[in-house]
């Protein structure tokens, strides 16, 4: 007696995987797609109002008169943003250093934690840019001291903040292994903590840049030297061109994504291997 078997109808890997392949590239495309066509139809609204309501600049300029002003003031705007994003990369960097380094001390010294306690807690309520004028008189008004300890103080809370719980997220059944393993306190920080840390230290590290632009930015309303974007904008202002002001707020702007894209692109370089796949 002979068994007639239906053949069986194979499906090849490729067939199934081609759609997938087609519709992943759907999400990162609206990603991107979407905040530029929110961003034209923003502004366009933005130009037929002021148009079409008559807005004196004044209240606010047109974004064609802002960017006139921006293309024809580009140079003095660079150099302004030069000026302010040096003094809030320098703040950045040693308000990060003391952030991390305090956090380490905190996490591991019970007595350290307890003593910055209040001092993180004050400083975090405190308007530290309301300091700049007590810097100056400390450190002189023709220098960018001042400046830069605003920024610096700015971006220190939330790293510290944010780098001591994320020291603190780690396991207890993880060091009870590495010390099953006779791992050292090297290898625990090297192998666990860090590790663990690392994003804690980036979204504080993403948050501080951002901070320390703002108040870098803010500082030079009080004083200081003729230089940087917010005496720019304090000095257009004064002079009624508001549309000047208005450009150099978006240099500002412009700056601060420039810091933010800087710290988001650190963190991709440094989290790149820890992704899920």
């Amino acid at each position: 007696m002979t068994v007639d078997v239906a053949p069986v109808a194979v499906a090849t890997d490729q067939a199934a995987t081609v759609p997938s392949r087609i519709l992943a590239g759907g999400p990162r495309a609206v990603g991107v797609l979407a905040p530029i066509g929110f961003g034209v139809v923003f502004l366009g609204a933005w130009q037929l109002l002021v148009v079409g309501l008559q807005i004196q600049p004044y209240v606010v300029p047109s974004p064609l008169a802002i960017a006139a002003e921006f293309g024809a003031n580009l140079g003095s705007v660079i150099s302004g943003a030069a000026r302010t994003g040096l003094n809030a990369l320098i703040g950045l960097v040693v308000g990060t250093v003391l952030g991390v380094l305090g956090a380490v001390l905190a996490n591991a010294i019970r007595n350290v934690d307890g003593m910055l306690a209040p001092v993180v807690a004050a400083g975090s309520v405190m308007p530290i840019v309301a300091l700049a004028p007590v810097l100056y008189t400390m450190y002189g008004a023709d220098v960018e001291t001042a400046r830069q300890l605003v920024a610096g103080l700015a971006a220190l809370i939330p790293v510290y903040v944010n780098t001591l719980r994320g020291l603190r997220q780690v396991r207890p059944v993880h060091r009870d292994l590495m010390t099953a393993y006779a791992a050292t306190a090297r290898q625990q920080a090297v192998n666990v903590t860090l590790p663990t840390a690392r994003p804690y230290v980036f979204t504080g590290l993403r948050v501080a840049s951002s901070l320390a632009v703002i108040s870098a930015l803010v500082a030079e309303y009080f004083g200081g030297p003729v230089s940087g974007l917010g005496k720019s904008i304090t000095s257009a202002a004064s002079s009624s061109n508001y549309p000047l002001a208005w450009a150099y707020v978006l240099g500002a702007i412009l700056l601060g994504l420039i810091f933010y894209g800087a710290t988001l692109a650190v963190e991709t370089w440094f989290t790149r291997h820890s992704r899920p796949i």
